[in-house]
């Protein structure tokens, strides 16, 4: 049987070519054949040449992903497993050791799967399928993934708002092994415990994305640290273990804050010096300063501002008001670390806001490093938009 062929439109097969994985609505010229939503498709130049293979969405505008670069290679189980395989491995070699036995071990187009994530907490194995090809071999993966890792359990999490922009229901639960027992599994990173709802959570659970960042913090933190946008309170854990006096975790979630106090408790630190506090950060960060309350650390990580292009500046103006906030706040000669998980905002951008931020307030802020992705979310060269996450630390004067 043939194979359904996607051919571009003139001129519009460059990005192809360089091997950027996505395919927009826009440069297909036209469609050979009737493939359902995740099949693969042969992609072609508007001359015939082929340039690949890629699963077909016909309700998003990414409308191919491609799995492949060229003609010759098919995209079968085999391929599937090969990739798979490359992954894990990867994982092993840098992030999973006898400390941490959590991180991400399928970033999607980054290790050549487009649209499929997976995670491990400890035994169990959180699989998300963003996109039609991805929810075409979600299980082959599964499979493939138990046999590797021995996962007791398989938690599927495609339940994200992007399912929608490609025509699919949201999808959850339990799908492999035992239900869990009050919910919650246990992770561990750098020998620090947490307790991850992988079920109803953030993203899978956890932000496994900023474990770097955490590690940093651990090693820099001394005195009060402010946790901004804390969810289960990942870097409040962090900086009480690494040598802080006091965290203040703030978020708009009672249940986050609820399960960061089961997480200090879980590390063995006293719950003394841990508060939390239920509010809006613009909010928490005015009223803080008012009360004349200061700090020698502060981590600003909230979520997505600009989810598009058309975002951007609002989104700048939340993240300047959010950093003019926090250098209020901070002693000098305190620490500020600042992050944006928006894709629209690039480093430059970033940078260019703590710069306004800091004149405003009158704080000399000097940056002392870069933060973002740690090596279980690599990014290819030939895909920018895979990094999403980016931050720095500073000293304030």
């Amino acid at each position: 049987m043939r194979e359904p062929v996607v051919r571009l439109q003139r001129g519009r097969d460059r990005s192809t070519r360089r091997r950027h994985p996505w395919v927009f609505s826009g440069a297909v010229a036209s469609v050979e054949g009737e493939p359902a939503p995740g099949a693969t498709v042969v992609v072609a130049a508007h001359d015939g040449t082929v340039l690949g293979r890629a699963a077909y969405s016909p309700s998003s505008q990414i409308r191919l992903r491609l799995w492949t670069f060229d003609e010759a290679t098919p995209v079968d189980d085999a391929l599937l497993h090969a990739r798979l395989d490359a992954a894990l491995a990867l994982r092993k070699r840098l992030v999973l050791t006898a400390d941490t036995d959590c991180a991400r071990l399928v970033f999607a187009e980054a290790d050549g799967l487009p649209g499929l994530v997976a995670d491990l907490y400890g035994d169990t194995l959180v699989v998300q399928c963003h996109s039609a090809g991805a929810e075409r071999i979600q299980d082959v993966a599964i499979a493939h993934l138990r046999a590797r890792t021995g996962a007791a359990r398989v938690v599927l999490r495609s339940d994200a708002e992007v399912r929608k922009l490609e025509g699919l229901e949201p999808r959850s639960g339990v799908v492999f092994g035992p239900p869990i027992e009050g919910g919650l599994v246990r992770a561990r990173e750098h020998g620090m415990q947490f307790l991850v709802d992988v079920e109803r959570g953030h993203k899978t659970g956890f932000y496994l994305d900023q474990r770097d960042s955490r590690a940093r913090v651990r090693a820099v933190a001394r005195g009060r640290v402010l946790n901004c946008f804390s969810y289960t309170g990942g870097f409040a854990v962090a900086a009480l273990s690494g040598g802080a006096e006091h965290a203040l975790s703030v978020d708009t979630s009672l249940a986050a804050l609820e399960l960061a106090e089961k997480n200090v408790a879980d590390n063995g630190i006293d719950p003394a010096r841990h508060d939390g506090l239920r509010g809006d950060c613009f909010d928490v960060l005015r009223g803080l300063y008012d009360e004349g309350e200061r700090f020698d650390l502060v981590v600003l990580d909230p979520p997505k501002f600009a989810p598009a292009a058309r975002h951007v500046a609002k989104a700048a103006r939340g993240y300047k008001d959010l950093a003019l906030r926090a250098l209020k706040l901070l002693h000098p000669g305190g620490l500020l670390f600042s992050f944006s998980c928006s894709g629209a905002i690039d480093r430059a951008l970033f940078r260019q806001i703590a710069a306004s931020a800091a004149l405003e307030a009158q704080r000399p802020l000097t940056v002392l490093g870069e933060l973002g992705h740690p090596p279980d979310h690599p990014v290819p060269t030939s895909f920018a938009e895979g990094e999403y996450l980016k931050g720095y630390w500073a000293l304030a004067q």
